[in-house]
Parts: C-alpha cells; sequence; structure tokens
C-alpha cells in the first residue's frame, strides 16, 4: 500500500492533485488534524482492502499551529517504520497571485488581506515540507492534462520522475518577451525564410522552414553551443533548487526561426532522461490569426 502526503503551497494545485489520485483509486482525506497522522497511518493496515490499495492524504496551510508540530510526528512515524512519500505542489509567486486574482479567493495566510504577504508567510512555513518531499512538482507552466500525466507517471505507472521540468518556448519579438523566461535567446540573426515566398505561409513546424533554417552553418553552430550551454546550466540550477526552467527563444514574429531552433533544442534535449522536458511555440499562429 503507498501512503501519499500530498502538501504544498494553496493555489499549487494540491486539491486537483489529490482528484487525479481519487481518480486513480486512491483514498483521499483532505486536511486531517496533524495531531491524527501518525493515528491514521497505524489505521491504515485496517482499511486495506479489495477497493482501497493506496492512500493520499492532504495537508496545508489551514492546519495552523499544528504545521509546527509537523516534522516531529514525521520522524517520529519515520522511526516507527512507517512508510510514507511526500508530494510538494509548487508555483512561482506571480502564477500564484495571478490565480487568486482570477479566482478572487483570499489566501488563507493573507492576514493583512495581500496575497504575496500570505504566499511569503505560507513558503516560510512549508519550506521544511519542500525539502523532505519525494517529488516536487511545480504547476506554473503546467497544463491541467500535463499535470495527470505527471501524477500518473509518478503514481499509477510507478515510472521515474523529474524534479526539475524545463520548457523550451518560442516566441515573436513583437509580441512581447515571456514574463515567465529564465533564458531568453534571440536568433533574428539568422536568415529569415518569411522572405522566401513559398515559405512565408509556412512555420517552423513544417518541414521547408525547418530545413531552410538548419541547413545554415551558423544555425548549427548556434544549436551546437546553446546545447552545450544549456547542459551545463541545467545540473547547476538543479543543484540550486530550481524545479523549473523555462528557456525562450525568440525571432521577429514567433513563426518561423524561433519555432525551429526551438525544435531543434527540445530534440537535442530530449536525449538526457533525468529531466522533464515540454515544447510550446507561442506565437506561431498568430500572424493568421490576426492576417487580414
Amino acid at each position: 500500500m503507498r501512503f501519499v502526503i500530498v502538501t504544498g503551497l494553496s493555489g499549487a494545485g494540491k486539491t486537483a492533485a489529490l482528484k487525479m489520485l481519487e481518480d486513480a483509486r486512491y483514498f483521499c482525506v483532505d486536511n486531517l488534524p496533524i495531531p491524527l497522522l501518525e493515528k491514521f497511518a497505524s489505521l491504515m493496515p485496517e482499511i486495506r482492502g479489495e477497493d482501497v490499495q493506496n492512500v493520499a492524504l492532504g495537508i496545508d496551510a489551514r492546519s495552523g499551529r499544528s504545521l509546527d508540530e509537523l516534522e516531529t510526528i514525521l520522524d517520529s512515524m519515520k522511526e516507527a517504520g512507517y512508510e510514507f512519500e511526500i508530494l510538494f505542489m509548487d508555483a512561482d509567486d506571480k502564477t500564484l497571485v495571478k490565480r487568486y486574482k482570477e479566482t478572487r479567493r483570499s489566501h488563507p495566510l493573507a492576514l493583512s488581506g495581500r496575497v504575496d504577504d500570505g504566499i511569503r508567510l505560507e513558503r516560510e512555513k512549508m519550506e521544511f515540507l519542500r525539502k523532505r518531499a519525494d517529488y516536487i512538482i511545480d504547476t506554473s507552466h503546467l497544463l491541467t492534462r500535463e499535470l495527470r500525466q505527471e501524477i500518473e507517471k509518478i503514481f499509477v505507472k510507478n515510472e521515474k520522475f523529474h524534479n526539475m521540468m524545463i520548457s523550451v518556448l518560442s516566441f515573436g519579438f513583437k509580441y512581447g518577451i515571456p514574463v515567465d523566461a529564465d533564458l531568453v535567446f534571440d536568433v533574428r540573426f539568422l536568415p529569415n525564410p518569411y522572405y522566401v515566398d513559398e515559405l512565408r505561409p509556412q512555420t517552423g513546424l513544417d518541414e521547408g522552414v525547418f530545413h531552410f533554417v538548419m541547413d545554415n552553418e551558423t544555425a548549427v553552430a548556434f544549436a551546437d553551443k546553446l546545447e552545450d550551454m544549456i547542459n551545463f546550466l541545467i545540473p547547476n540550477y538543479v543543484q540550486e533548487g530550481k524545479t523549473s526552467l523555462v528557456i525562450a527563444i525568440g525571432c521577429t514574429g514567433g513563426k518561423h526561426r524561433s519555432v525551429t531552433i526551438a525544435r531543434e533544442l527540445y530534440s537535442r534535449l530530449t536525449k538526457n532522461t533525468e529531466y522533464g522536458f515540454r515544447l510550446e511555440h507561442r506565437d506561431v499562429e498568430k500572424d493568421r490569426i490576426f492576417k487580414k
């Protein structure tokens, strides 16, 4: 029987994760009083049966003062031989603030009414859990279906989990630099397929544009150097505790060169199975949408 403690920052997806585990036939309990945690663990053999194979328990900042006792209780459970895993749901501050504004909910620790103050205080209170976590999922850039895939990969298929999720994102400078980008690269120095009549209506997703860009020696040299630098940076980011990295690659309209280089970089990076990767083209269809 797997016993999973689901925790993390408010607004980062804990409730969604619990629902997904419930869909995976986990017996789920949310916001159990922390003093009852060890007692609950002791009862798990009794509740195990045909319908209950695994258990997930949600704990968050609503536990109040009892949260201070949790570390001692977890240590006691370890000493008593109880096996459990901790899933920590995280997201960056900007994403959390945006989610709270969209839902018009108040943060449980925002005593002054300011969401960012509540997030800061919650990070401090939950840091010991983050350090103890077996899995950290940063939902800042994850779609719901991508989160479900990660949950199923870890807790259903028992596949290897990657605490570092790397997003390779193409964009157009005329639509603005992505606000969540950690690294930004400008590929406007490469030959532009826009000026080739038959390639203009295509995108970097089409093989004609892709080969036009990558058949250039400068593009290949740039891709080699970029791959080398990213492979150097990633383990150093991991060592510093970073769990999400957004690599943004831009050209003028985000349609040809940036899409091509993003595809090429993603193809190269995904040969390393130690981390998780996703590819996104933010502006690839915008010219088509707004063109009159």
